[in-house]
């Protein structure tokens, strides 16, 4: 299988209990539009999955990575827009300076309680409910997920712990 490999960051307040999420409000014909997600995106072919995370959170957020958790990775196939499969990376930040911006190109940063992003009080994507719990586990293990999607709906979940 040929993928887009993908950086996807969820930075945390200093106490843990927020995460920094961008609010995709800026482009009505972004296909997260409405959405809340991490922040991050795709790999440039010349760089590590870590320096590729800070890249894009220094690119979209304006702050510096400290250390950088690797909370496991999620393939989906099909998830393009003309269905071209993902490969993820997912990652808790919970380690950073500088001040985030208020917004970027693809819509305005906010703070968001992580309890309310895992009881499904934020907008985003249904199918990352499957995947938010393995990443903020009171006790996380590594995981692998496969999420395959047809006509912009995820159709299965699976995945191991490492």
């Amino acid at each position: 299988m040929q993928a887009i490999l993908a950086t996807l960051g969820y930075v945390l307040s200093p106490d843990r209990r927020r995460l920094l999420m961008i609010h995709r409000n800026a482009r009505p014909d972004d296909v997260h539009f409405g959405y809340h997600n991490g922040l991050g995106g795709k790999l440039e072919p010349d760089e590590d999955v870590a320096a590729g995370m800070r890249r894009e959170i220094r690119e979209e957020a304006g702050i510096e990575c400290g250390a950088l958790d690797l909370a496991g990775t999620v393939s989906w196939p099909g998830f393009g827009r003309d269905g071209t499969h993902w490969f993820g990376f997912l990652f808790r930040v919970p380690e950073w300076t500088g001040e985030p911006y208020e917004r970027n190109h693809e819509g305005t940063l906010v703070w968001r309680d992580v309890a309310d992003v895992l009881a499904g009080r934020v907008p985003m994507w249904e199918s990352d409910r499957h995947f938010l719990p393995l990443v903020f586990a009171d006790r996380p293990r590594p995981f692998h997920g496969v999420m395959p999607f047809a006509n912009g709906r995820a159709t299965s979940w699976s995945y191991t712990e490492l």
